[in-house]
C-alpha cells in the first residue's frame, strides 16, 4: 500500500488522535487538526522524540472557524477524514432547539462546507478519498440522544449523495460508523443535559435520563479496537462503503431499520411511549 497524505479533523483527542498517531506510525504523512490551542500544546509535548514525530504535523483547526479552514485548504492531500463532532443529550420534546442547531451545524453543515474546496481539488486531479466519521447512531436511535442521532442521520444522507455524485469522477467517499467506545466522548455528551434541565420545570422524569446514561456508560468498548480498524480502513483503496464496528453491530443496525417498517404504535412498550 502506497503512503498517503491524510488530513484528520478533530484529532486532538479520542478516536481521531489515536488514529492520527497510528497512521503516522505506519509511515503516512498525517496532518492532525486540533480544535483548540490547548490540545495542540499537549500533543506537541506527547509527540516530541517519538518515532512518528516526523510524519505527524499538528495544525489549529476548528471547522467552524473560517480562518482555520482557509489555512487547512492550502494542503494538497490524498485523503480527508472528517472526524470532528459534538453531541448534546436530553428529551427532544424539551431540549432548547438551539442546542440541536449547534450539533447539526458542527456535525453536518461544517464538515460538508470544509470538504467542498478539498473535493474540488480532488476532482481536478481525478482522484482522492473523503471519509466521514458517522456512527451507529446514524442508523438507529436511542432515547435522549436525538440531537446526535439527527445529525448523524442527516450526515448519512449527505455522504450517500456525495458517493453517488463523485465516485463516477474518481473520488472515493466512505463512512466509518463506530459503536460506543470509551473515549470520554459519550460520557461527556450525556452530561450536557445538566446545563439546562430543571427537574422542577421539565416534565421528563430525570430518572429515565440517568438510566439511559448509565446503560450507555456500561456498554462501551475499548477504543483501541476502533482505532485499529480506522488505521486499517482509511488508507485502503478498496473496502465497504460503510464500515460499522464492532462488526456485530451490522446486524443490530439492520434489524433496527427493519423493525421500523413493522412496528405498530399500539405495540410500543408503555415505558417507551
Amino acid at each position: 500500500m502506497s503512503k498517503k497524505k491524510i488530513l484528520i479533523t478533530g484529532a486532538g483527542s479520542g478516536l481521531g488522535k489515536g488514529t492520527a498517531i497510528g497512521l503516522a506510525k505506519k509511515g503516512h504523512s498525517v496532518i492532525a487538526g486540533m480544535h483548540t490551542w490547548e490540545q495542540m500544546s499537549r500533543f506537541i509535548i506527547e509527540r516530541k522524540g517519538t518515532d512518528y514525530e516526523k510524519n505527524l504535523e499538528l495544525i489549529k483547526l476548528d471547522i467552524l472557524d473560517r480562518m482555520d479552514c482557509e489555512k487547512a485548504w492550502e494542503y494538497d492531500i490524498d485523503i480527508l477524514v472528517n472526524n470532528a463532532g459534538i453531541g448534546q443529550t436530553g428529551p427532544v420534546a424539551e431540549i432548547p432547539v438551539d442546542l440541536m442547531r449547534e450539533v447539526i451545524e458542527t456535525n453536518v453543515f461544517s464538515p460538508l462546507e470544509f470538504s467542498q474546496p478539498i473535493i474540488r481539488k480532488m476532482v481536478e486531479k481525478g482522484k482522492g478519498k473523503v471519509v466521514f466519521l458517522s456512527s451507529i447512531s446514524g442508523l438507529s436511535t436511542q432515547p435522549f440522544l436525538a440531537p446526535y442521532n439527527t445529525s448523524k442521520y442527516a450526515l448519512e444522507a449527505v455522504v450517500q449523495s456525495l458517493r453517488d455524485e463523485l465516485m463516477p469522477m474518481g473520488i472515493t467517499i466512505a463512512t466509518i460508523n463506530p459503536g460506543p467506545f470509551e473515549t470520554g466522548f459519550n460520557d461527556r455528551m450525556y452530561d450536557t443535559y445538566k446545563q439546562w434541565f430543571d427537574e422542577d420545570i421539565n416534565f421528563t422524569p430525570l430518572k429515565k435520563i440517568e438510566e439511559a446514561a448509565k446503560e450507555l456508560g456500561e456498554s462501551q468498548f475499548d477504543p483501541k479496537e476502533m482505532i485499529d480498524k480506522m488505521i486499517e480502513v482509511i488508507p485502503q483503496e478498496s473496502h465497504n462503503f460503510r464500515t460499522i464496528w464492532p462488526e456485530s453491530f451490522v446486524e443490530t443496525c439492520k434489524d433496527y431499520q427493519k423493525s421500523q417498517y413493522e412496528l405498530m404504535i399500539d405495540e410500543i412498550e408503555p415505558s417507551k411511549k
